[in-house]
């Protein structure tokens, strides 16, 4: 019997500030917890709300400017959590 080889799908993911589809793991997820806090998911795995936003340094300034995480959070996103985007950003070396 011939092997089968399975391609696993790829996860996407839409962004709130560019509503363009990304793998899940090329955007950055912001999260409101159940305590009511909001943090910058790494793993993916973080308990809460959560809204994905493109890696460019455009779409992070829009979304700070406009407040649209703020919008899909339902909370005031403390500006820490875009300093923390934009600091990745730098050191990826993306613009």
């Amino acid at each position: 019997m011939a092997e089968v080889n399975k391609v696993k799908k790829v996860p996407l993911r839409k962004c709130v500030v560019t509503n363009e589809q990304h793998p899940k793991m090329e955007m950055f997820r912001v999260v409101r917890t159940q305590e009511g806090s909001v943090v910058l998911d790494a793993t993916g795995k973080v308990r809460g709300h959560g809204a994905y936003v493109c890696k460019k340094k455009s779409a992070v300034l829009a979304s700070m400017k406009k407040k649209i995480l703020d919008h899909h959070l339902e909370t005031v996103v403390p500006e820490n959590i875009y300093n923390e985007m934009l600091e990745i950003l730098d050191k990826e070396g993306i613009k």
